[in-house]
């Protein structure tokens, strides 16, 4: 497992002094997209990421659902609104809370939490299923992540946890080149491999139904962001402001995105959809 001191306030800063520059560079979703035939629009992709992981948890008309990390709620709405179902999403940042709850008006689903999923008070056997995208690098305990999945889902739900990983036996080079750097960078409390996160799964007591590589497919996200961002970059002032007066820790997050690319291009990073059974 690749480690970095990050912590719950640490990632929750990151999240909201970015604020702005996630939803203008890549929009309500912030995760990667999905290209099964490469013209899919950066729009359609992340959405089809999302189609993939309700159809893997099997998710129906007026199941209860509960979305991990949910980030600006984009997946909770998704869910609620093309699948019928009745959702509950997570996230620990407070401006991303704020905007999912402005987003979603007046409306009684999804419902948002603003709290950490390692205490996330829900009760036992309550879900039909649960489904978390890219949250668990962030996650301190993740033995505890997976518990909790265990404990809130009924028997016979399933989970569907997209994740990005380290690869398996990873060479120094990778580590000190590539996932260190990220994880510190990026505000990642741990970077596991496949085979670490099977580990945890099997010692939750869950069964891993299921795991697909979707590298080569998610992988132009960050060709588009890095175009974009550089882009908006050579025409803002604000922009270029914002990196070279280095305000905070997270202005690197920048640079990282060229590092991620990197990572993707040379193996050292993999991204990878698990399916789980309770």
């Amino acid at each position: 497992m690749i480690t970095s001191p990050a912590r719950e306030r640490d990632v929750a800063a990151h999240y909201d002094e970015l604020d702005e520059f996630y939803r203008e560079f890549w929009g309500e979703h912030v995760h990667h997209g999905l290209w099964d035939h490469g013209r899919e629009s950066p729009e359609e992709a992340v959405e089809k990421l999302i189609d993939l992981v309700a159809q893997q948890a099997r998710i129906a008309p007026g199941h209860r659902v509960c979305d991990v990390g949910c980030g600006y709620g984009g997946a909770s709405r998704y869910l609620a609104a093309r699948y019928g179902a009745e959702v509950v999403g997570l996230t620990i940042s407070p401006k991303q809370y704020e905007y999912a709850v402005a987003k979603t008006l007046s409306a009684a689903n999804p419902t948002y939490l603003l709290r950490n999923w390692e205490r996330n008070e829900l009760p036992d056997d309550s879900f039909d299923a649960v489904v978390s995208i890219e949250c668990v690098s962030h996650v301190e305990d993740k033995p505890r992540y997976f518990d909790e999945i265990r404990r809130v889902l009924k028997p016979g739900g399933a989970a569907c946890v997209v994740a990005w990983l380290a690869c398996e036996n990873p060479s120094q080079f990778a580590r000190h080149r590539f996932l260190e750097p990220i994880c510190e960078e990026g505000r990642l409390a741990g970077l596991g491999s496949r085979a670490e996160y099977a580990d945890l799964i099997d010692a939750a007591r869950l069964r891993l139904v299921s795991y697909r590589d979707l590298t080569r497919q998610v992988e132009k996200t960050w060709t588009i962001c890095l175009k974009r961002v550089l882009g908006r970059l050579a025409v803002s002032r604000r922009h270029r402001r914002y990196l070279w007066e280095r305000p905070s820790a997270n202005w690197v997050f920048f640079l990282t995105l060229f590092r991620i690319r990197a990572a993707y291009a040379a193996g050292a990073m993999r991204y990878g959809l698990f399916v789980i059974e309770k």
